[in-house]
């Protein structure tokens, strides 16, 4: 009998539960039961098999609230699940004052209808919340990001960096803006401690992110070019309609990447997500 009461058995108890369909997936053929594959709640997740068998057996401890929160936004968890998975994980499901994480179902049916065409989700402070495959195979594969490269911001001004090309005058309007929207971000979570140790962080480790923040700019995000060119390592520059939408109610930034049809860059990006894709799979 599954024990329920631990966070293995919880994730185990839940995955069987879910339907393909009610998470946005085929239901394919020949399947042995009516759940979720380990597979396929891993991609939806963005973490790998291997970590989410270890967590499902016991092997591995202490997610982290990244992790629960993706899970628990795969599994479809209602806000009463998703507490108990937090508890069970031995953390507090992020509440008032903190910076909001949760993909509300509407907000995910959303995200289904955009299965593809490459999008992402951050939160308010630029921590990644979650990527559809065809985002992976665009700008490279989420699941690899550790710790603070999870961050936005981190990864423009410490590293690794993105695969998008900016001129000089463009990097430097585009780290004005995430700086910028970071501090106001900031003064809406003054009391999330994350929030605060990433700041800290980012000042110690890049000396750009403190002359930006001692500027204290205010940035007009209305300014910031919807164009972005992709390099791609495969298919070569793509350059791309990048348009940001707001869920005001949930404070999360979706980014929707798309070309106009019928043009060369319409047909780079298709060959893109076709390769990226087939990869994941095969």
């Amino acid at each position: 009998m599954e024990d329920v009461w631990t966070f293995g058995g919880a994730v185990r108890t839940w995955r069987d539960r879910a339907t393909p369909a009610a998470v946005g997936l085929p239901a394919g053929q020949r399947r042995r039961a009516a759940g979720l594959r380990r597979e396929e709640l891993a991609g939806l997740a963005g973490i790998s098999m291997d970590y989410l068998t270890r967590l499902e057996q016991g092997r591995a401890s202490a997610p982290s609230l990244q992790v629960v929160e993706a899970l628990a936004r795969a599994l479809r968890l209602s806000d009463a699940e998703r507490d108990v998975l937090f508890q069970l994980a031995g953390l507090v499901a992020p509440g008032p004052g903190m910076v909001p994480t949760r993909v509300a179902p509407s907000v995910q049916r959303l995200l289904d209808r955009l299965e593809h065409t490459p999008v992402i989700v951050q939160d308010a402070a630029f921590n990644f919340v979650t990527a559809n495959a065809p985002y992976d195979a665009l700008m490279g594969d989420t699941s690899a990001w550790t710790g603070n490269e999870r961050n936005g911001v981190w990864r423009n001004l410490v590293g690794p960096g993105t695969r998008a090309v900016h001129t000089p005058a463009e990097r430097d309007a585009f780290e004005r803006s995430l700086v910028a929207e970071l501090r106001l971000t900031a003064s809406r979570y003054p009391a999330d401690a994350r929030l605060t140790r990433l700041i800290g962080e980012l000042a110690a480790a890049s000396p750009r992110f403190r002359e930006l923040w001692d500027a204290a700019d205010i940035v007009d995000t209305a300014d910031r070019t919807r164009r972005k060119v992709i390099d791609h390592p495969a298919v070569g520059r793509i350059t791309l309609d990048c348009d940001n939408l707001t869920v005001a109610r949930d404070d999360l930034l979706i980014t929707v990447y798309t070309a106009e049809p019928g043009t060369e860059d319409a047909d780079k990006l298709a060959l893109a997500i076709v390769l990226g894709t087939q990869s994941v799979v095969g």
